[in-house]
């Protein structure tokens, strides 16, 4: 009889990207089996165009310096390329509502402790929810910059300046997705999952989305200026107008940068923890 002691079983390699791709794949199709709440994280930002240029763009767009004065139809024309900027992001805003809640119910129903105790990559269960919410987001950008551009949105960007725009909403996107799954996990329910990222949807209202900073109160300026979404707003906006971007490129991207950083390290701290007995 062999004195060998018998070698303990090799556990199976984990493969994170295949992994990944099953928790897309699982993603995509609650996507598909809850359209609802796609259509409403959608329609949000719909309504807000609607709103703003329709009721309020005739007003707002005669600040802007381009119409002249009474002329509705001008102002509203120069003020739906003022706003569209705002719109594109908060529609970014409003679809990682849909991730917060999407962790949210994971948690609530039980499937990430199950997930816990399974041979997956454990990044890949995070990994799955941002790329769903990403591919989701584009979706969405798409359709809401359709509906602009058919209310009369007119930017000048050129082929290079679109690409820009394109990987920005990419980075930007990136960002808050994973800032969403972070306070997903540490909703206690869905209802207020569904609220924590009410702030990220009112910040844009605060900034130099709706109308200029400069306009505003002294202390109210302030905080509009240096909020992370208002260089934001202006890199869209200029890229979009094809103007120069200036600083507020490398101020948006630095506030993505930490932000994406920040949210990842939280989001995977949270996910590790041991669940409370």
């Amino acid at each position: 009889m062999s004195t060998h002691a018998l070698a303990p079983a090799a556990r199976p390699r984990l493969h994170p990207f295949r992994d990944s791709v099953t928790m897309l794949r699982r993603n995509l199709r609650r996507m598909l089996r809850y359209p609802s709440m796609t259509l409403t994280l959608v329609g949000m930002p719909v309504v807000f165009l609607l709103l703003f240029v329709y009721v309020f763009g005739g007003t707002l767009g005669a600040g802007l310096g381009g119409p002249t004065a009474g002329d509705s139809a001008d102002g509203r024309s120069a003020y739906v390329d003022y706003v569209a900027p705002a719109i594109i992001l908060m529609t970014v805003t409003s679809v990682i509502q849909g991730t917060a809640i999407s962790v949210a119910m994971d948690l609530t129903e039980g499937i990430i402790a199950r997930f816990r105790t399974m041979h997956i990559a454990r990044a890949a269960v995070l990994t799955g929810h941002v790329l769903g919410s990403m591919i989701q987001t584009a979706i969405a950008l798409a359709v809401v910059i359709g509906v602009a551009l058919l209310v009369g949105f007119r930017p000048e960007a050129g082929p290079v300046e679109w690409l820009a725009v394109v990987g920005f909403l990419a980075v930007m996107t990136f960002a808050l997705v994973w800032l969403a799954v972070a306070l997903g996990q540490v909703s206690k329910s869905v209802e207020s999952a569904s609220n924590v990222l009410l702030p990220l949807v009112l910040l844009p209202f605060l900034g130099s989305g709706f109308v200029p900073t400069d306009s505003m109160p002294t202390g109210l300026r302030w905080f509009a200026e240096y909020q992370p979404f208002t260089p934001m707003i202006e890199t869209l906006r200029d890229l979009l107008m094809d103007q120069p971007v200036g600083d507020n490129a490398w101020i948006a991207l630095a506030w993505c940068a930490a932000i994406a950083l920040g949210s990842y390290l939280w989001a995977r701290r949270l996910f590790n923890r041991e669940p409370a007995n």
